[in-house]
């Protein structure tokens, strides 16, 4: 059993916790948007292969105090190293981060971090060299307010990187957003779905994804899977048994927008997903929407001024929004912006708002529920 941790993106915490049930997980906390909790390898690859929001998956090495070099080099010394690499194996300090802590130095941590781990390797594996020219384990790290937490990464390249996007638009929404978005606005399979503003396709593509049961890795691979100190047939048989999982059920998503190049695109990501009879996609702008069907779950994450356009061509829009999607009647929306002032220029006051993160930007989503009915 280990303790592991996975981060993710501010505002989806509880969804990152139901997932690490649903995966096995226990003892789980939450803390600054990341998740800890108690897990076997089955636990590792099973998060890794569904986890919808999870940035990645790691095995806690130590958690120490750390307000100092001496500290630093003492914590790193004692973490277990060498319990998964080999004398003949690569242990690379990647890229971490400081945050609120009297030490700033990124390289000069991962220096007295890489010293510390090479002394322990050399005392636990009885050599005096280490090649460094076998597996690769690599190590993260996080200092925040002079508290070092260590971590083994299990994922290798983060979980938002599904593989169907090769390409994206100007302004693309991270695929664990709009997973969690998804998550939120409680999509079930018997929805349909509508995109205004689809972009890419992203947030579509996740909705498909999560109403047809595919595992958002369960095409790609993992770092963790081909370590000597793990097991290959476990993650084989996860991987199987995620896909002998989708549903082959029909359902019809609806994405427009106005960008002739965006819905070339994100016909392709769709078609790279493998959802591509599942979603249709058409050329329109906003002022000419209309229900593709009733009821309707419409989930959004329209332009801001702060990417693309001018606050004036932004506030055109949402007003256009409103004049074209109210009344919701049966339907229901779910809208993603960093614009504060979205409910008085579309015209209605949401049911309900939660602040969410688009990178390094702060956002509010907008829940509006038409009916009681469209809260289910």
């Amino acid at each position: 059993m280990y303790r592991l941790t996975s981060p993710c993106l501010f505002g989806l915490e509880k969804t990152l916790s139901f997932e690490i049930k649903r995966a096995g997980g226990s003892n789980i906390t939450m803390k600054d948007g990341r998740a800890f909790f108690d897990g076997d390898e089955s636990v590792i690859a099973k998060m890794n292969i569904t986890s919808s929001v999870a940035e990645r998956v790691q095995i806690v090495l130590g958690e120490f105090k750390a307000h100092d070099f001496d500290l630093i080099f003492e914590g790193a010394k004692n973490a277990p190293i060498e319990e998964f690499a080999g004398k003949l194996d690569a242990f690379p300090i990647a890229k971490g981060h400081s945050l609120s802590s009297k030490i700033t130095s990124i390289p000069a941590i991962q220096k007295t971090l890489k010293k510390a781990l090479v002394e322990r390797m050399r005392e636990k594996h009885g050599v005096n060299t280490l090649p460094e020219s076998g597996e690769t384990f690599p190590l993260h790290f996080l200092l925040q307010k002079d508290i070092m937490l260590l971590t083994l990464d299990t994922t290798g390249a983060s979980l938002h990187k599904r593989g169907y996007r090769g390409k994206s638009g100007e302004a693309p929404i991270r695929e664990t957003l709009a997973a969690g978005i998804v998550d939120l606005a409680h999509v079930r399979s018997s929805d349909s779905l509508c995109d205004p503003f689809c972009g890419s396709g992203t947030i579509l593509i996740e909705a498909a994804m999560k109403q047809l049961n595919m595992a958002p890795g369960m095409n790609r691979s993992f770092i963790a899977s081909e370590w000597k100190c793990f097991h290959k047939e476990l993650w084989e048989r996860e991987f199987a048994e995620a896909r002998e999982r989708v549903k082959k059920e029909k359902i019809t998503l609806y994405g427009f927008d106005a960008d002739r190049s965006a819905i070339e695109l994100a016909k392709e990501n769709a078609w790279k997903a493998g959802v591509q009879d599942s979603i249709e996609f058409a050329q329109r702008e906003i002022k000419d929407f209309e229900y593709p069907i009733t009821p309707l779950k419409i989930i959004t994450n329209p332009p801001y001024a702060k990417r693309m356009l001018t606050e004036d061509e932004v506030d055109m829009i949402y007003r256009q929004m409103g004049e074209r999607i109210l009344p919701l009647n049966d339907s229901s929306l779910y809208v993603i912006t960093s614009n504060e002032n979205f409910e008085d220029i579309f015209g209605k006051k949401a049911d309900k708002q939660r602040k969410l993160y688009n990178g390094m930007l702060k956002c509010r989503l907008y829940s509006y529920f038409g009916d009681e009915k469209a809260k289910f």
